[in-house]
Parts: C-alpha cells; sequence; structure tokens
C-alpha cells in the first residue's frame, strides 16, 4: 500500500474546520481529497464561502478539492466520496469537520490499515472509542469490536463492497441468515428504517460488517473527539453521556498487532448503551424520537 489518503467532508462551520485542519497538519497527512458540500439554505451561503476559502488556503498536503454546487447531506456525501476514492486507492481514512485527533493518529491508523490489508476478517478501524464501551480486560493494546464506526475511521475497498445497498436492506439479509439484528443495540434497527428519509450512513456499514462477520479494530483509549455538539450540528447537538474527558497521547504501535478475535464484552457493553430487544411501544416511541429531533450519538 503506498499513501493513505484522508477523505475529508466539510460544510459551513469554519471555525470547527479550522481545528480539525490544524490536527491533520499536525500529523503530516500528505494527502488530503475533501468534499465541501452545498448551502442548504440561502442564510449559509456565506459560511459555505468561508470554508471554501480555507480549503483553498491549504499548502501543507496535496490537496484534491470538490466543490458540490448542491447540498447532497451528510449521508450521501460520505457514501460518494468514500467510494470515488476507494475506486482510486486501495484505502483512506475519513474525518468529518467536526472531529479532531491526537498527534500520532494518522500514523496509528494508516499502520493498521496497512497490517490488515489482505484479512477479510477486519473490515474497518477507527480512532474513536469510548470508557462506556471499552472492554474492561483492555489496557495498552488495540481491541476489536464487531460495531463499526462513524468517527474518524478507515477501510479498505474490498470492506466497502456493498455499501449501495441500504441499511434496511442488509438488516433483513442479516436476519434471513440468523443474525441478531439487535446484536450491538436496539438503535442500529430504529436508525435502518428511517436511513434515508434521514440521509445517515453508518448504520449501513455495521450491517455489512454484521453481514460479512466483520470486525473493527479500535485503540485503547479515544484518540479522537467530537467538537460539534453545537447549535450550528446537523447531526449531532448533544453528547448525551458521550463526551470525552481530556485525550491521552497516542499509543505506540503494537509490537505485534492482536489476531482478529472479537472483545466478548462488546456486544453487551453496545446493548447496554443503547438498549436491546425493545418492546413494540418502545420501539415506537424512539423510532418517534429519530423521526423529530436530529441525531446524536453516534452520527450515524
Amino acid at each position: 500500500m503506498t499513501v493513505v489518503p484522508v477523505c475529508l467532508f466539510a460544510y459551513a462551520r469554519p471555525d470547527h474546520l479550522r481545528q480539525t485542519l490544524a490536527c491533520l497538519r499536525e500529523n503530516e497527512v500528505p494527502l488530503l481529497y475533501v468534499f465541501s458540500d452545498g448551502p442548504r439554505t440561502p442564510a449559509q451561503r456565506s459560511a459555505v464561502a468561508q470554508v471554501r476559502e480555507l480549503l483553498r488556503s491549504i499548502d501543507w498536503c496535496e490537496v484534491v478539492l470538490q466543490e458540490q454546487p448542491e447540498n447532497l447531506g451528510l449521508g450521501k456525501s460520505i457514501l460518494l466520496g468514500v467510494s470515488a476514492v476507494l475506486r482510486r486507492h486501495p484505502a483512506t481514512l475519513v474525518f468529518e469537520d467536526d472531529l479532531i485527533c491526537v498527534p500520532g493518529t494518522y500514523r496509528y491508523l494508516t499502520a493498521a490499515l496497512r497490517h490488515y490489508a489482505d484479512d477479510s476478517r477486519v473490515m474497518s478501524v477507527t480512532g474513536w472509542t469510548h470508557p462506556r464501551v471499552i472492554p474492561s480486560h483492555v489496557t495498552s493494546e488495540p481491541y476489536f469490536d464487531g460495531r463499526a464506526e462513524c468517527w474518524v475511521w478507515g477501510t479498505w475497498s474490498r470492506a466497502w463492497d456493498g455499501m449501495e445497498k441500504p441499511a434496511r436492506m442488509l438488516m433483513q439479509e442479516c436476519r434471513r441468515r440468523g443474525l441478531d439484528i439487535y446484536r450491538y443495540g436496539a438503535d442500529l434497527v430504529e436508525m435502518a428504517e428511517v436511513e434515508q428519509q434521514r440521509n445517515i450512513w453508518a448504520v449501513r456499514f455495521i450491517y455489512l460488517h454484521m453481514l460479512k462477520g466483520g470486525l473493527c479494530l479500535r485503540p485503547p483509549w479515544s484518540l479522537v473527539e467530537h467538537i460539534g455538539f453545537d447549535a450550528l450540528a446537523t447531526n449531532a447537538r448533544s453528547a448525551d453521556g458521550w463526551a470525552q474527558t481530556a485525550l491521552r497521547p497516542c499509543p505506540p504501535l503494537p509490537a505485534a498487532w492482536p489476531e482478529p478475535v472479537e472483545a466478548p464484552e462488546c456486544p453487551s457493553l453496545w446493548q447496554r448503551a443503547f438498549g436491546s430487544r425493545p418492546g413494540a411501544a418502545r420501539r415506537g416511541l424512539r423510532r418517534l424520537k429519530q423521526l423529530l429531533r436530529p441525531l446524536i450519538r453516534p452520527s450515524l
């Protein structure tokens, strides 16, 4: 594998974007594919213009910038953008304009992408984790989880194959194969039902992992912080119990990368966080909430 590019998705928050760009520069990212979404309303044109001015001024790495004339929204932007980049590169990392990371994150995750490049058991890597879902045995080594991530993550073209199918279709295929669609939390079932209506995407990737029996590599502690919990957010307006404590330095690269086996606690930790097998009334209430308010953690 040669250079691993970073896909960066930006919209209308120049102040957040400055922080994201600063951490990418500090991480010495060599190649950026940047997807700048168009304004949703006339009121956002000025902020989008400021974002594009920032992006055009990047001079510390190679940049391929795509300025979308219309608003696609995050879900469509990521599905189209990542697919386009993976047609040109075997692997990529993905950032959004409200995510920052510690120095060394790019090196850590690209090393993982190189190490597991030909291992079909591993479908993604991420720099994000949280004390609520970290298994009790984890200390300083990365671990494997069956639930994929959407906050600073990476994958290969081989693992992305199948992402053209809606989450509901993937979920139904899991059910037909006898897989537990609630294994990683009841929130996934609910989000799969509204994925296309809400223009979200990552629930699709999670069910694709389940369908293929794939795993996500997570660090022993989070290398990533979401800085976008504010009134300007379109997908995440409340930390809702997922706020991070102060980030720790990036761990050293493992002397030996772990064998791809899921940590046994992972499913129960996700079910504890998001519930399991809700009854009809509870499921309906949750679905109504999903329809009436913006998404909270994760930005799926």
